[in-house]
This record gives structure tokens, sequence and C-alpha cells, in this order.
């Protein structure tokens, strides 16, 4: 490693609580029509005032992702806490669909908590879901993220994501031409942020593995690029790559045993993955052209890749141990289409598009490659790196807000948008983690 003065590298996971770049939600956008719900404040049993309130958790989840609106605490007739207390009249009175209670127990001294929920379908009369959970004070916001989970899958059929997480990087100007690079992790709502590297020097396009428990990144701490791979729990890191020029965009096959990645060690930047546990190198294309911006299919069989060899970027597909020449173009309606990513049924791909030359945006959208269908879903300027959350419903990506690098989210069909602004430095290139425990 170069040790500079200039460069500063800071494993930081042992401080799990040092929160870098504080991400707020602000929704921005939601449905016409919400949900109605009632989630009624959890009972207190036992000892001592908790620092999370989970009812509110679970109402910040449900409202954040534009489906639902919870009714307000103050117009509720009764506050039940367990089955036997609630009257369904009362909730049908309010207009209210569904009705979520709870209570927490909490032994005198013990950091301990067991949580109790019921949720319930206000016009069928009927119990969805109801279970105790158990865990420690500190996971009080993990449990409510949980719960969340489990009514927004009752309700919609779609697992929940709110306990998932995501990678992003903080760039702040420290002095003159100087910036200070951050890797940070946070829950998906961006709090509980923490930095897993610290540095000087660029860190890029960082990649969740498939289990969560590693990502993957290019730094410049050596003073070019190249990968890195780091367990988020230890800290511990180890150079992937060493080969000259490019080294980039790193992205974990699904089935975790291969990087995907851009090298330029023979010429033109082309495509080649990298087995995990041989290191064995493999070549994918081939071409006198820009190749880059991989992305596996979710069986793991093909990569979806941006190349300009036709003149301006457009997405192709090539079958892995294919010949190199035997690529699939993707997108021809467009002036220029990058940063391809598949949702999680195969069929549509997610990727940055600008549709014409006189048209200087480049915006978000969706293009189902079977039916060729094509729906943009944002409306600004500038922006980048999709990333989609584990259960297919939003996508987040980087863009410009008052001047800033902000993130955005927006839902698969354009209705719901929130956006996560940073209290320092401007923010990019986010990664939605996959189902976390």
């Amino acid at each position: 490693m170069n040790t500079r003065t200039s460069i500063c590298i800071f494993l930081l996971s042992f401080l799990s609580l040092s929160a870098k770049a504080e991400l707020s939600i602000q929704i921005t956008q939601g449905i016409d029509n919400p949900i109605p719900i009632a989630v009624v404040p959890f009972a207190l049993e036992g000892a001592g005032v908790l620092s999370e309130d989970v009812a509110g958790i679970v109402i910040n989840d449900l409202e954040q992702v534009g489906e639902f609106l919870s009714l307000s605490r103050s117009n509720m007739l009764s506050m039940p806490s367990e089955e036997r207390e609630v009257f369904y009249r009362d909730w049908r009175i309010l207009a209210q669909d569904y009705l979520l209670v709870g209570k927490i127990n909490r032994a005198s001294g013990s950091q301990l908590v067991q949580v109790q929920y019921e949720f319930f379908d206000v016009n069928r009369e009927l119990k969805l879901a109801g279970e105790i959970l158990t865990g420690s004070v500190a996971q009080l916001r993990d449990i409510g993220h949980a719960i969340a989970n489990v009514v927004f899958e009752e309700v919609t059929g779609i697992p929940g994501a709110f306990t998932s997480q995501i990678l992003y990087v903080v760039s702040e100007q420290v002095q003159g031409d100087e910036y200070n690079f951050r890797l940070e992790k946070a829950d998906y709502d961006g709090a509980r942020a923490q930095a897993l590297l610290e540095s000087r020097e660029p860190i890029m396009s960082p990649s969740w593995s498939p289990n969560g428990q590693d990502v993957a990144y290019v730094s410049f701490e050596t003073d070019l690029p190249r990968i890195y791979i780091q367990n988020i729990a230890t800290g511990q890191r180890r150079q992937i790559t060493n080969y000259p020029n490019i080294n980039s965009s790193p992205v974990w096959s699904p089935d975790a045993t291969k990087l995907a990645m851009v090298l330029s060690k023979d010429g033109s930047p082309d495509i080649y993955v990298q087995d995990l546990n041989t290191n064995q190198l493999m070549r994918v294309t081939d071409h006198p052209a820009i190749d880059t911006e991989p992305s596996w299919s979710s069986d793991g069989r093909s990569i979806v890749f941006m190349s300009d060899r036709t003149g301006q970027p457009q997405i192709y597909q090539i079958e892995l141990g294919a010949p190199s020449y035997n690529v699939e173009r993707l997108t021809y309606d467009c002036f220029q289409c990058m940063k391809a990513r598949f949702l999680p049924d195969g069929v549509n791909l997610v990727h940055v598009r600008r549709e014409a030359r006189q048209n200087p945006n480049y915006q978000i959208a969706i293009l189902n490659i079977e039916t060729l269908r094509v729906i943009t879903l944002t409306n600004t300027s500038l922006d980048e790196s999709p990333s989609v959350a584990p259960n297919g419903s939003m996508i987040m990506y980087a863009t410009k807000f008052n001047g800033r690098g902000v993130l955005d989210a927006v839902s698969i069909d354009g209705r719901v948008k929130f956006r996560l602004p940073s209290s320092q430095g401007d923010v990019r290139e986010p990664a939605w983690s996959p189902f976390l425990n």
C-alpha cells in the first residue's frame, strides 16, 4: 500500500455507531389512494423507557413506500395491545382497512425485549399475522423493520425490503482541490449510517455480495484503480486485482463465486469474470470499443453490459462461455443507454437513458426486453447509477438536488418517489443490499 501522507485509509467497521453523512428520508410523491392502516402505539410492559418507537418505525416504513396512509394516533377511539382488546367496529367507523397492535416486554435491568404484534384485516375481521420477536434493546429498529416487512407482504403479496440496507459513496471537499471520500452503509431509509472505509483518494462502484456479508469496490489508494473485497463485520479486506491500467466495476455473481469486472490490461476496456476461489480470469468480451458496466442475469448465465461499439453507448447481453463476437444488442430506440440492471423477473431491464442527441437529460427507465416497451420513471436531468431493491419494487439512483449529489428512489411503476438528501457532502453510487436476515 502506498503510504504517502495524502492517503488516509481508515477501516472503520469497529466504529459501528459513527454516523458520518446523515441521510433523512423525504417523500416527494405518493399514490393517489393509499391503503388506510391504523398502527396503535405498542404498549410497554416492564421497566424502563425505550429509545425506539417500534410502531413509529413501522408507520414510517409503510408510508415511505407510498402505498399506505396511517391513522393519526390522536384520532384513534381505543388503544388495544392484543387481539382480545380489538373491537373491529371502532376501526370501521374510522374507515381503516388494516390494524396493527402490539406490546413490548422488558424485564427490569435487562437489555432483552420481547415484542408481540398482531395484524388484522378490519373488514373481514380476520387476524392475518402475529408472532413474538425477541432481541436486544439495540435491535428494536430491526424488529420494527421486520414487522413492516410482514405487513407489507400480507397486504401486497410482495416481500418487504425494509430490513435491507444501502451502500453509497460520500465525497466532501476538504480544502482547495482536496476531497475526502467515504464508503458508507445505512438502513434503506438512511438511518444508522456507518463508515466502512475512508480515503483521500476516490472510492467507486460498491457492490454487495449475495449474502450481504461482504462488499466489493474500487479504491484509488495506490494511485491506480484496484478492486477490493471487504467483510462488513470485521473490516478485513483484501485486494482482488492488480492488473495494468483500468480495474473497475466489480459485480458479484448470483452464486457469490465470481466477480464480473472491467479490465483494460489487454488494450481497450473489456468485460472479464474472475473466479474468487481459484483466481482464474475469463475474458468475456474482446472488442476495440469500450465495454463496461457489467451486471448479471438473475440465473448467472449471462452478463449485460454497455458498449459504444456502434458509436454511442448501448446495452448488450452475452452468454458466459459464448464467443466474444456473439453478443445481443438490447437497446435501439435511445441515443444513449447505459447502466443496465435486470429486475428480479429477468425480463424488465432498469437503465439510464438519454432519448435523443438534442435532449441532454439522463433519466431512469425500464425496458421490457420481450415487448420492447419502455417506461421512463424520472423527470430530473442527471440521473445515474440505478440499483434495484431486493424485492424489485423500488429503484434507488443518484441525482442532483439544489446543486448537491443526493439519492432518490422511485417505484417501478413511477408512482412513488422519495429522497435521501445528505447533511454532509455529495452522495452517489447507491447499491441496494440483498434480503438480510
